[in-house]
């Protein structure tokens, strides 16, 4: 899954973590978990986080065990494939402009 597509305009890292964060929207992820599935550094994601989290985004549970962040329901998007997806988009989605 992915994040909707009016959420695809913000920076760059926010929008990795939000995808990553839709893969896994019932069950959450860890920092270190995000960070294995979204391609960006540790400190991206430390200077993403507070951002969506502002703008009600995320949500951060801690269980006692580990802690946890969930996108919020309205974030998640259908799935979607190479096919539905425009030469541009996923050009764009490889190279670093």
């Amino acid at each position: 899954m992915r994040a909707k597509p009016e959420y695809r305009d913000r920076d760059e890292t926010e929008v990795a973590v939000l995808d990553a964060l839709a893969d896994r929207h019932e069950e959450g992820m860890t920092v270190f978990e995000i960070r294995s599935r979204a391609e960006v550094t540790i400190d991206q994601i430390e200077g993403a986080l507070p951002a969506l989290k502002e703008d009600g985004l995320i949500e951060v549970e801690d269980n006692g065990e580990r802690t946890v962040i969930l996108p919020d329901e309205d974030v998640v998007g259908p799935a979607e494939t190479d096919e539905e997806t425009s030469l541009y988009e996923r050009l764009r989605r490889r190279l670093p402009f």
